[in-house]
């Protein structure tokens, strides 16, 4: 038997029509659909047209345009839905000062991840998991990272933050071989949503494979007796941080055929996951977004939320909005950002919210708020 459609097509022909079939899954011009695991297909039994007809129709109508089946946790080791709100906060030791020191633990590794249903990557990993985890502390207590690399290739955590050249993650200064050690160690500031990357060359396969991760630093609230309010409201743990809900969201994407081109965009790795699972969302409570682009090969992505506005605080390094009443936000690659809304003056129901490069969103990069509470 031989197989069909052998050529993988790039992801600009993907949109002007016709298909290909690569990893299990199906790719068309409406979006990316999968062959079910348990059905075969060959060039002299199957018309590769009535497949993808069949697929089509088990979409539904337009707006149903979306990867057929779910990504399982057995081969991921972990879940979309879960990476939303996983903060990892480390281990806390007080010294004889009063001053905090967070010591985080965190290991290079390679694995395999299943980024749409049927279509696996061979990943560079932070902890097993793409993207990696999202360490979170709070302005000015001191950080230790302790950095060990099983993996294949030499690699190094880059800290988006201010810290001091020994500490840079570059060559000389943090990068280290397979089986080798590193600990970073330097303070949390400032305050903001920022990142952490490899920086072993070459950048763009290390940051393609997936070796980035979310670094979250809280404002003090004593150091801010002007924004004290606010400066609670971000600060994990607080009765004021609990009344909203608070989501990690790291913008990425996957060139599954290694041509410089991305075949798969996504928030936080699996392609719609969150149109199969809707976040949900109390519509009495406010919803906080960090966002982080890490998106390879394309120099721009995007954040649009339907039937609603935002104020957005660029790096997340101020306590009032660089922009207010928007809803359409671009972030180069390493950009960052905090979202602010609400929807208690909404119905309640599902809102889209999705890349604004309508390629992006076609493979993968849409989902879902499903609001609910209130009165209706």
């Amino acid at each position: 038997m031989k197989r069909i459609f052998t050529k993988i097509t790039n992801r600009r022909n993907l949109l002007t029509g016709g298909a290909a079939l690569a990893g299990g899954t199906a790719l068309a011009s409406f979006g990316v659909v999968r062959r079910p695991r348990a059905a075969t297909f060959d060039s002299e039994s199957t018309d590769p047209s009535n497949y993808v007809q069949t697929a089509m129709q088990s979409m539904g109508n337009h707006g149903e345009m979306v990867t057929i089946g779910d990504v399982g946790t057995d081969i991921n080791g972990f879940d979309a839905s879960d990476l939303l709100t996983d903060w990892e906060t480390g281990q806390i030791e007080v010294g004889h000062d009063g001053r905090k020191t967070r010591t985080f633990q965190v290991e290079a590794e390679d694995r395999e991840i299943e980024i749409a249903p049927g279509v696996t990557f061979p990943a560079w990993t932070f902890n097993g998991r793409v993207p990696g985890p999202t360490l979170r502390a709070t302005e000015g207590e001191r950080l230790r990272i302790v950095f060990r690399n099983s993996g294949s290739h030499p690699h190094s955590m880059h800290f988006h933050g201010i810290h001091g050249a020994s500490m840079d993650g570059i060559n000389g200064s943090g990068l280290i071989d397979p089986g080798e050690e590193f600990i970073y160690e330097f303070d949390a500031k400032p305050f903001g949503c920022h990142l952490y990357h490899c920086h072993a060359f070459p950048l763009r396969a290390h940051m393609h494979k997936g070796m980035y991760g979310t670094f979250i630093v809280d404002p003090d609230p004593e150091k801010h007796s002007e924004n004290r309010g606010v400066a609670l409201s971000r600060k994990l743990g607080t009765p004021e941080n609990s009344t909203w809900q608070e989501f990690v969201m790291v913008m990425n994407a996957f060139d599954t055929n290694f041509d410089g081109e991305n075949e798969f965009y996504a928030v936080n790795t699996v392609a719609h996951h969150y149109m199969k699972h809707p976040i949900k969302i109390d519509r009495d409570r406010p919803v906080r977004i960090y966002l982080v682009n890490v998106t390879e090969f394309d120099p721009i992505n995007s954040f649009h939320l339907h039937a609603n506005f935002f104020n957005y605080f660029d790096h997340g390094t101020t306590l009032t909005p660089t922009l207010q009443t928007v809803d359409t936000i671009m972030q180069c690659q390493a950009q960052r950002g905090i979202l602010e809304f609400s929807f208690e003056n909404h119905e309640a129901g599902k809102y889209m919210f999705h890349a604004h490069q309508s390629e992006f969103a076609e493979l993968g990069w849409m989902a879902v708020f499903d609001v609910t509470g209130g009165a209706e």
